[in-house]
């Protein structure tokens, strides 16, 4: 402040608040009770808002149903909200989207991450610090390591985390970035380089990253011996990375290079020595020494990985060498072959994979309440009638080119009261009225019946998705309660909810998009079809939880 005024101003704290994507891991527990213990006052308020996303897969047919989060901040209840298990980006997105929109930054954080008592204090002081050209700053993580020996493979793994740039273990967004970028991409399944993917999208919108003075605990969480193999799998999201941002995107996101050439070598040795065993069986002429030299090549490099990732670990002489050495010598022979399935897996998944967020394909309906008005358990199709401006609003998503598909609840024949061919005769008079859909879906079970198709379960979504040839993202679902919102955050899809009388006010607030009509709904989707990135609060898929027991 410039002038000669002897009082001063302050400049009021940003608000912030906390988003953890959580699996239902112990750690929780441990994290949630030092952000109750966290030093807050005047000029470093604690979080406006704490949403954990329970982001642990619906229990199927016949599984047991899944133990409630119920964590508790301070002895109050810790909001929670249904991530459906579709990964660590579209838990943060579905967190994120959650908090009123008032709030400047979002706070993301791990669920096995532990925050030293100064945290808000320093997070206040790195946000003051941001310049409106800062999109994002991350915090400084510690990973402690055994002080009586050499980290092995994994605790290394993890102590990357203290080099690594943007990792959300620790990473403050503001949201109004968020939202215009779109997100986190969805697509990236893992927690692996969807923190990186983001970052690169939020620099190219012309927003710098910063890193903060906070910093926090990162333990090294258990683990078996298989995991470094089953990591492998991100090398799928490195092919990921590269359709979306170029062969220089590690240079360009600050990744270290991996071992992958090395692993498609060692793998092609193996292949060769595997050929010219054939070769032998079958009695060619040299396959003895193309299985010789395949093995002898094989051998080599074998030695030179297992070698490689043991030299920083334990030292015979120190605890847990044996063990150590016992899974090296097993994954080093398997994570060759493993990585490179992972890639060209990758490559041949997202050989066609666009931008984010993705632009709309298909548009899906709910049936009742949605395209015409409910009729509880209608069998009759002289008692259809369109909601106002259905026809009208249909025969845009028609002219924009875009596919369209009907999914509804049909209980009434479950339980006895209407049957399948009565709603298909009901269905029928839809079309008459509001002309052909390309798929229709029909659930014709009742809520006791555990099937996968009745919303809020993702399965009607999903098999209009692969009826349409689609990809579920690239759908919208546009629906007048819960379930319907539901369903579309299973399945990974986006959606608009239009309330009508018999929408709950929670299921309302929860809902990431809603529209006071059908004809305002379809221009959101047409707006974002037309658009190469959002603006303001994207479409995007989000649930509460439960269904209302009808249809």
């Amino acid at each position: 402040m410039t002038g000669t005024s002897s009082m001063s101003t302050v400049p009021a704290p940003c608000t912030y608040a906390i988003v953890i994507p959580s699996v239902g891991r112990p750690s929780l527990d441990r994290l949630l009770d030092t952000v109750a213990a966290l030093e807050t006052g005047a000029e470093c308020p604690g979080p406006a808002d704490v949403v954990v996303v329970d982001d642990r897969r619906e229990p199927g047919p016949g599984e047991q149903p899944l133990t409630p989060l119920a964590p508790t901040l301070a002895g109050r209840p810790v909001r929670v909200v249904r991530g459906y298990g579709r990964g660590p980006a579209a838990a943060r997105n579905r967190g994120w989207r959650a908090v009123n929109a008032s709030v400047e930054w979002i706070a993301f954080l791990d669920d096995d991450v532990e925050l030293p008592g100064d945290w808000a204090r320093r997070l206040a002081a790195d946000l003051a610090a941001c310049t409106p050209d800062v999109g994002a700053t991350q915090g400084r993580i510690t990973v402690p390591l055994p002080p009586d020996r050499r980290p092995t493979d994994w605790e290394r793994n993890t102590a990357s985390l203290q080099d690594a740039d943007w990792a959300t273990a620790d990473m403050a967004y503001r949201r109004r970035v968020l939202a215009e970028v779109g997100g986190l991409d969805e697509r990236f399944p893992r927690a692996y380089r969807e923190d990186a993917d983001l970052a690169l999208r939020v620099r190219r919108a012309g927003y710098r990253l910063v890193r903060g003075r906070r910093t926090i605990l990162h333990p090294v969480r258990p683990a078996d011996d298989w995991v470094s193999q089953r990591v492998q799998a991100g090398n799928a999201d490195n092919a990921l990375m590269r359709r979306l941002h170029g062969p220089r995107w590690r240079e360009e996101a600050q990744a270290p290079g991996g071992a992958f050439a090395w692993h498609v070598t060692t793998t092609a040795a193996a292949a060769t020595a595997v050929a010219g065993t054939v070769g032998l069986v079958a009695g060619l002429r040299g396959a003895r020494w193309v299985a010789g030299a395949g093995a002898l090549g094989w051998a080599a490099l074998y030695r030179r990985f297992l070698v490689q990732r043991m030299e920083p670990g334990p030292r015979p002489e120190e605890p847990g060498f044996r063990a150590e050495l016992r899974r090296m010598a097993l994954t080093s022979a398997t994570i060759p072959p493993t990585a490179v399935w992972h890639r060209v897996r990758g490559w041949a998944r997202h050989r066609t994979t666009g931008p984010w967020p993705v632009r709309p394909r298909a548009v899906l309906f709910d049936r009742d309440g949605t395209l015409v008005h409910d009729v509880p358990y209608n069998g009759d199709p002289d008692r259809v009638a369109p909601v106002d401006q259905a026809a009208a609003a249909l025969a845009r998503v028609r002219a924009a080119g875009l596919r369209t598909a009907v999914v509804s609840n049909q209980s009434g024949v479950a339980r006895g009261l209407i049957t399948r061919d009565q709603v298909d005769a009901v269905n029928a008079r839809v079309e008459e009225l509001l002309g052909p859909f390309d798929s229709w879906q029909v659930c014709p079970h009742g809520p006791a019946d555990g099937c996968g198709c009745r919303k809020p379960r993702p399965g009607m979504v999903l098999a209009a998705a692969a009826a349409l040839g689609v990809r579920p993202e690239e759908c919208v679902l546009i629906g007048d309660i819960g379930a319907d919102v539901e369903a579309a955050q299973a399945a990974g899809a986006r959606s608009v909810l239009v309330p009508t009388a018999v929408t709950r006010p929670e299921e309302i607030a929860d809902a990431p998009a809603t529209a006071p009509d059908l004809a305002a709904a379809v221009d959101m989707v047409l707006r974002l079809g037309a658009a190469s990135a959002p603006t303001g609060p994207a479409l995007a898929a989000g649930a509460r939880d439960g269904e209302r027991p009808s249809r």
